[in-house]
């Protein structure tokens, strides 16, 4: 914890980022129990397979491609708050309409606002909880929020699983999204009115650079996130395995994910105080964390499939947490909308790539997804070696 800042400010970030962490709780809630059904939902209204693959994964393409562009704006034109209003808004809203859908043309669309408002919103965010994370150490912020995210990340597919179960109609689910999203966006106003200048819980000297090109030690770390990211198997992947393979029952594997959840959400709090106890070294543990859970998940074992989903949970919470969290402390603050971006944009891209390629080894052979999987996350290794040594007047 910055021992420059008063208590008093340290006590205002608390409440900023806890804040924050509501609005990603209500809105994990809302978009999350939606994407637990919307596959389902454009079969019903006639879509092909096809379609579907199409759908959520042009979505998350251009999901994460626009990040860089709302990145780059927020920092050009200082409207970080305008910016996530306006992504939040298009995020929330897009879920609740599909109650009112009748043509899957229509869902689709609507399917594709979502993951653009999420894109448009998550980058000038990420810039705001920067300041507040320099007030009350980085990686306690980014943790903190990163386990609210993920606590509606399971109670929001819980939700419409009850919805369902109880009444039986998609269009009644998505309606019933509308509570918490009206609650992400109530959350949301008020951060914005209690906390219009998130800028003043940083000093106005940290993190200045003589020119606005980003330190060598971004690339570098953007580079070994994107081994990581690669290496990273979608849970829906994982899923389709389990199915596959009838390795666990169809009730079974929306559990297993949320006790990824959970251990996602833990780990984020823990290696977040870790991160500013221990600043950059802490990084090198992301890898080490995560590298075994293929062999594990993709096993016809279920204790191994369930030790596998806990730790992959384990090295989400990381990547969402400190990984975020190292970026505040590489650049200025004036420039930190384009940078979470551009991360974004990297991860993302090939993420995708990384999971496209899996699922097309997965139907060659099992081994090699495994083997693909392990090495590219241990790759990030040397890369973040690497990092301790030109990272010289960087803190966490």
């Amino acid at each position: 914890m910055p021992e420059t800042t008063d208590l008093a400010t340290r006590r205002k970030a608390v409440r900023f980022v806890i804040l924050i962490g509501l609005v990603s709780l209500f809105a994990d809630a809302t978009y999350e129990g939606a994407r637990a059904i919307t596959g389902p939902f454009l079969a019903v209204l006639g879509a092909s397979g096809t379609v579907v693959g199409l759908v959520a994964g042009f979505g998350e393409l251009i999901g994460y491609g626009l990040r860089l562009a709302s990145g780059y704006v927020a920092d050009r034109s200082r409207r970080y708050w305008p910016i996530t209003i306006t992504g939040y808004a298009v995020n929330m809203l897009a879920v609740p309409v599909l109650a009112l859908v009748g043509r899957w043309e229509i869902a689709a669309a609507l399917m594709i606002a979502e993951r653009v408002g999420k894109a448009i919103r998550t980058p000038p965010r990420d810039a705001l909880l920067s300041h507040a994370a320099a007030a009350m150490g980085r990686g306690w912020a980014f943790g903190l929020h990163e386990a609210l995210d993920q606590v509606g990340a399971v109670l929001g597919p819980l939700l419409v699983a009850a919805v369902l179960a109880s009444r039986g109609g998609y269009p009644f689910a998505f309606a019933v999204l509308l509570v918490p999203a009206i609650f992400a966006l109530g959350f949301l106003a008020a951060a914005r009115i209690r906390y219009p200048q998130p800028r003043d819980f940083e000093p106005a000297t940290a993190g200045e650079t003589s020119d606005g090109r980003f330190p060598r030690v971004f690339w570098i770390y953007l580079a070994a996130v994107a081994s990581l990211a690669a290496g990273y198997a979608d849970f829906p992947l994982v899923a389709f395995h389990l199915k596959a393979r009838a390795v666990v029952s169809d009730e079974a594997i929306p559990l297993l994910y949320a006790l990824a959840m959970a251990a996602d959400a833990g780990a984020a709090l823990v290696l977040g105080r870790l991160y500013d106890a221990r600043g950059l070294r802490i990084l090198i543990l992301v890898p080490f964390l995560s590298f075994v859970f293929a062999p594990l998940v993709f096993s016809a074992s279920v204790p191994l499939v369930v030790v596998g989903s806990v730790l992959w949970g384990l090295g989400m919470g990381a990547q969402e947490s400190i990984v975020r969290a190292a970026i505040a402390g590489m650049i200025p603050p004036e420039r930190r909308g384009t940078a979470y971006g551009v991360f974004n944009f990297v991860y993302g891209i090939t993420w995708f790539a990384g999971s496209a390629l899996m699922g097309v080894l997965y139907d060659v052979s099992i081994p090699a997804l495994v083997v693909f999987s392990v090495l590219s996350q241990l790759v990030a290794v040397p890369i973040l070696l690497r990092i301790r040594t030109v990272s010289a007047g960087i803190t966490g």
